[in-house]
């Protein structure tokens, strides 16, 4: 029987970023997916800061930037009087990826991410990603694959699936991974439900142009909001050449008809696609059972105010794939790939409510709308005015998410020893990005001297990072960690830069670059913290009052 380390159902972003990740690692990896080819129609649109980061520690970014949005374009976002043509009601302007980078350099305070964010359409992410795949031996994609039936027999699990004809194949996996969508077969195989609200049912159109961007009277953009009773919202897909329109419209045919009215002045273009969706917002009950596992819309579905969704599930791909490498190289304890979940499902709801807070945003200055709005007169001057007071604040909540997307945290880990000193309860809704040098948290980005991130330098090992005090103390906990099999090493920043971001002392980093552990000094026995991040001592939360002797040992260095 055919034989692999993991197989991923599914080859969407989430399910394919797992798979790069795994590959790297040198795991053997089956990508089934039951389309034929991938789609030409869009989904996701962007890869914020974070996706970045990582797909730059992927070797993939600057990769990802030449297929994407012109770098030089700028990210603003207009919410127009009816068509492209008026004067908008507001212009919100966001920098290019261009200028962004620049800012990037002359901020070292921590507060600025190694990576700016980039628009790429999802129809030009796929293909991207199969091609990177293509380069790793150990992964394959196979397409025209439908996944019929697994069983998890605790200690391996196997796959049935077939193809268009009938035919089908049987795999064997030690583990399986779900990143099949938001009717994912295996999350309902698994008995998980899919929990929360769906809100509003919309069409989307696909118009083809090829000189529309540039001739827009309003300027360039990347999103159109429209000021009126539909909902209309169209987007410039990453070639300047496609456009997606969102409307609530009660048939197909009127999409094309609603895209000449908002743009207001003639224009040559091709209608490629019309269907409708719906905005939803909803968490499973669960992320994972066994060895079997889920990520991505499969695990939670946000609406794409925000741009959260595939975002999100970029996310899971990451804090999974390691965690998997690591159980199926024997040296992670079962507490690791439990803390999957446990991790990313509160990640999850968070970027839900998220949403949910943008979308109301969006909702405020949308239900101001009103006939008046289209009188040219005194009326209309006021009711425009006072919509545009409302949106230029509300709509914001759609486009500033760097805390959202920056400022997570796993605040109740079992593979993440929490100080004493820790008092940080829950995320909260923090739109803006404020940089914490604390357990659970990503490791705010710092330049070296040379101008590349620190990142640069970190692998997909456990890393101690050493600030302005002893490396050579670190030798303790570097055996410790390595002594159980896991790949670790230690890193000394000498900048003052680095210091007043990360503090003076020690910041032990998972793989993924969220902090597992911080002291101003080495534990006196690193052998119970060695073990705590690599799952082997899985005391959840770490509460100093339930385990007060474990948090001794554990949190000796604070």
């Amino acid at each position: 029987m055919e034989s692999h380390d993991v197989v991923v159902v599914g080859a969407g972003p989430v399910g394919l970023t797992l798979a790069v990740e795994l590959g790297q690692r040198g795991k053997s990896v089956l990508v089934l997916e039951k389309r034929k080819q991938l789609g030409k129609l869009p989904k996701m649109e962007r890869c914020n800061a974070r996706t970045m980061e990582n797909f730059r520690r992927m070797g993939l970014a600057e990769r990802i930037r030449r297929a994407g949005l012109d770098n030089d374009m700028p990210m603003d976002v207009f919410i127009c009087d009816e068509t492209l043509v008026r004067e908008p009601l507001v212009h919100h302007h966001y920098p290019s990826v261009s200028e962004l980078k620049e800012q990037y350099r002359e901020t070292n305070d921590g507060s600025c991410p190694a990576e700016p964010y980039q628009l790429i359409s999802q129809y030009t992410l796929e293909p991207l990603l199969v091609d990177a795949l293509a380069e790793l031996e150990s992964v394959e994609v196979r397409f025209d694959a439908e996944v019929t039936s697994f069983i998890d027999d605790g200690a391996s699990v196997t796959v049935r699936y077939r193809n268009s004809e009938g035919v089908e194949s049987i795999v064997q996996a030690a583990y399986l991974v779900g990143c099949d969508g938001a009717s994912s077969e295996v999350r309902r195989a698994l008995g998980f439900e899919l929990e929360g609200d769906s809100l509003l049912e919309m069409r989307q159109a696909l118009f083809y142009s090829e000189n529309l961007l540039d001739r827009i009277p309003i300027g360039s953009g990347r999103h159109y909001h429209v000021a009126d009773d539909k909902s209309s919202f169209l987007i410039v897909q990453d070639d300047k050449k496609h456009f997606s329109l969102h409307a609530t419209v009660a048939s197909d045919e009127e999409m094309p008809e609603l895209f000449e009215k908002i743009l207001g002045f003639p224009v040559e273009y091709e209608t490629l696609y019309v269907g409708s969706w719906r905005q939803r917002l909803m968490l499973s009950s669960g992320y994972s059972s066994g060895r079997v596992f889920i990520a991505g819309d499969a695990a939670h579905l946000v609406i794409p105010t925000g741009g959260l969704g595939m975002n999100t599930g970029h996310g899971d791909a990451v804090d999974l794939a390691w965690k998997l490498a690591a159980a199926l190289e024997g040296w992670g304890g079962e507490g690791l790939l439990a803390s999957y979940e446990l991790e990313r499902r509160p990640i999850g709801a968070r970027n839900i409510a998220a949403s949910r807070k943008a979308t109301m945003g969006r909702r405020k200055w949308r239900g101001m709308w009103s006939p008046a709005l289209t009188d040219r007169g005194p009326e209309g001057d006021k009711a425009r005015a006072e919509l545009a007071a409302v949106a230029d604040q509300e709509q914001r909540w759609s486009n500033d998410l760097y805390g959202i997307e920056l400022g997570y945290g796993y605040l109740d880990s079992p593979v993440i020893s929490y100080g004493e000193d820790y008092a940080i309860d829950e995320l909260g809704l923090d739109f803006k990005y404020t940089p914490r040098s604390l357990e659970g948290f990503r490791l705010p980005n710092v330049h070296l001297e040379d101008g590349t991130p620190l990142q640069d330098s970190l692998g997909h090992e456990y890393t101690i990072l050493c600030t302005g005090t002893d490396a050579e103390a670190a030798q303790t906990l570097e055996n410790a960690i390595a002594g159980i099999g896991a790949p670790v090493k230690t890193f000394h920043v000498a900048s003052e830069d680095a210091r007043k971001v990360y503090g003076e002392g020690y910041l032990l980093l998972r793989p993924d670059l969220h902090i597992a552990w911080r002291g101003t000094r080495m534990p006196e026995e690193p052998a119970p913290l060695a073990a705590l991040v690599t799952g082997h001592l899985a005391v959840r939360g770490c509460a100093a009052h339930e385990h007060p002797d474990t948090l001794a040992a554990l949190a000796g260095g604070q």
